[in-house]
C-alpha cells in the first residue's frame, strides 16, 4: 500500500468536496475529515520506505491544517478572503470605529476587574454577551462573503472578529485563574 496521492493545490473546500463559501455543513466537513484521516493516517505507511512514510505525513498534516482552517469560523473567513485575493491587513490596519473599541476597552476592564474580585457571574455574563456578538459577526460574514460578496466589508468584520475571540479567550484565562487561587 502506497500513500494516497492528492493535489495540495487544490483549495481546502476542494479536499473536502464543498463549495467555496462561509456557510458550510460542519457535520460533512467532520465526516469527511474523519474518512480523510483514515485514508493518509502516517500509521498506515509505517511499514513503507522513509520517503513514502514522509509524503504519509505531509498528506496528513495537510488534512490536518485545511479541516483546522475549514472549522474555524475566523479561519474559514481569512481564507475566504485570500482565495479572492483579500488581505485582512490584520497586523496592519488596526483603524477599528471608535464605538468598538471603547466596547472593547470596557470589557476588558471588567474582566480584570471580575478576576480580580473573583466574580464568576460577571465573567459569566461577560463570556454570554461575547459569544453572542462572535455569533452576530459570524453572521455579518455569511452575508458579506456569500450573499453580497462585499469583501472589504468581510475583512473588517474578520478583524472585528479577531478581537472579539481574543476577549473571549481573556474570559477563559480568567475563570481559570479564578479556580487555581
Amino acid at each position: 500500500m502506497s500513500a494516497l496521492h492528492f493535489d495540495t493545490q487544490q483549495s481546502h473546500f476542494a479536499l473536502f468536496g464543498l463549495s467555496p463559501a462561509f456557510r458550510l455543513d460542519l457535520r460533512q466537513l467532520e465526516r469527511d475529515y474523519r474518512t480523510w484521516q483514515t485514508q493518509v493516517h502516517p500509521d498506515k505507511a509505517a511499514h513503507l520506505p522513509a520517503a513514502e512514510q514522509l509524503l504519509a505525513m505531509q498528506q496528513a498534516s495537510w488534512i490536518n491544517e485545511a479541516y483546522q482552517t475549514l472549522r474555524s469560523p475566523l479561519r474559514r473567513a481569512r481564507y475566504l478572503l485570500m482565495l479572492h485575493g483579500i488581505d485582512t491587513q490584520e497586523e496592519t490596519n488596526t483603524v477599528m470605529p471608535m464605538d468598538f473599541l471603547m466596547a472593547q476597552m470596557e470589557k476588558r476592564e471588567a474582566v480584570v476587574e471580575a478576576k480580580h474580585l473573583k466574580d464568576v457571574e460577571q465573567l459569566d455574563a461577560l463570556n454570554a454577551q461575547v459569544e453572542q456578538e462572535i455569533a452576530d459577526l459570524e453572521k455579518q460574514l455569511a452575508i458579506y462573503l456569500d450573499d453580497t460578496q462585499d469583501y472589504p466589508h468581510a475583512a473588517a468584520a474578520v478583524r472585528k472578529l479577531r478581537f472579539m475571540e481574543k476577549l473571549g479567550e481573556d474570559i477563559l484565562a480568567a475563570y481559570d485563574e479564578i479556580e487555581s487561587r
